[in-house]
């Protein structure tokens, strides 16, 4: 393969119950599936039968979630790489194993295609020292690899590459604000189509409020609680992931029926919005900060994309930099479009989550080298 706009690619994203099939000829989707939960993630005799009846591709793009610091880039899949993938599941044991049954599952139905793997760790490999290193004995640092790795680095990339082009601007010549709101939500400061910095840490728990993930919190309380009153790390560890955020607070990680009910003036909905709004709006000043301003902010994500309350609520929060949102673009139709309102400083925009199309670009990139 030596033409990239000729190269069909299968892109392979591994969710925590199900995995998203794509293939892609340039940047039309010639299939899509979304295959339901099984044993390892997703149903295998599904997978089967869905590219038993797909175009062959060129090469498959898979999203692993962790590359440590041996990978800062897309790799092409060789039996040393996948021990090597298989190595860094301690730094990610909730995501990594989801993502590499996909990946073996892909590589046994279709042997004889190359297979690439994308990180979202990759895009954040760029954050200097400032930024990623945590002030913990330097052991942990060197012996554990203890830093900010930062995650949805996929979702940040497209979003912020597609923010310039609908801004007209180069890539190279812009300050962005990414925001990934979906179950899992995170932010990243991009300068120049450079991460500098990012609110996911060491693991995908630090950060913004989530849908089931409490988002920063005081490590202390972790500490008293095991101390105090004798929790297992592995009970804290399922609290803080499983049963905290929105569903500590509204009993729901649904964002709709969220705002639904604080709509009807429920109570605890009420607190989970004006929560998730505060843990927004301060991440987004901080990645301001970082970039030391911004021309563009970006709205991306399921909950980023589809809810013009969070959005607009945001834009109020963050009035005092220079942000702010048009009613009628807002609430407008869904695809990727400027919402800024006339005047305002910075741009805002909402981009469709493609981390489909980061995944195919990179394949791309390696196998017609």
């Amino acid at each position: 393969m030596n033409d990239a706009r000729s190269t069909r690619v299968l892109t392979v994203n591994a969710g925590s119950s199900s995995v998203k099939l794509r293939l892609l000829d340039g940047d039309v989707v010639e299939r899509s599936a979304e295959l339901p939960a099984g044993s390892n993630g997703f149903d295998e005799a599904a997978l089967a039968a869905t590219l038993r009846d797909w175009p062959a591709p060129d090469a498959a793009g898979h999203r692993v979630v962790h590359g440590g610091t041996l990978f800062s880039g897309p790799v092409l899949v060789t039996s040393r790489v996948r021990e090597e993938l298989g190595a860094l599941t301690d730094l990610a044991p909730l995501h990594q194993p989801k993502s590499l049954a996909a990946l073996d599952a892909v590589t046994e139905l279709l042997p004889h295609v190359p297979a690439v793997a994308s990180f979202d760790t990759a895009f954040h490999a760029t954050i200097p020292p400032a930024a990623s290193t945590y002030a913990v004995p330097a052991e942990w640092r060197t012996r554990w690899g203890v830093r900010r790795y930062g995650f949805h680095g996929l979702s940040h990339a497209y979003a912020s590459r597609r923010a310039a082009e609908l801004s007209g601007r180069p890539p190279d010549n812009l300050r962005v604000v990414t925001c990934h709101l979906g179950a899992g939500a995170s932010l990243a400061a991009v300068v120049d189509g450079r991460s500098v910095d990012t609110t996911m840490g060491f693991t995908p728990l630090d950060g913004l409020v989530m849908a089931t993930r409490s988002g920063s919190i005081d490590p202390g309380l972790v500490l008293w609680l095991e101390e105090h009153e004798q929790l297992s790390p592995r009970e804290v560890a399922t609290a803080l992931e499983e049963q905290s955020g929105l569903t500590a607070l509204a009993s729901t990680g649904d964002m709709r029926v969220i705002q639904a009910s604080a709509a009807a003036g429920d109570p605890g909905a009420v607190l989970a919005l004006e929560v998730y709004l505060h843990s927004l709006v301060a991440g987004v000043a901080t990645m301001t900060a970082a970039l030391g301003g911004s021309d563009a902010l970006v709205f991306t994500g399921g909950v980023g994309e589809r809810s013009a309350e969070i959005r607009v609520r945001a834009a109020a929060g963050l009035a005092f930099l220079g942000i702010a949102v048009d009613e009628a673009r807002n609430v407008g139709p869904a695809e990727d479009r400027d919402i800024s309102a006339s005047g305002a400083a910075v741009s805002t925009f909402v981009v469709a989550a493609r981390e489909d199309l980061a995944l195919a670009r990179e394949a791309r990139s390696i196998c017609t080298m």
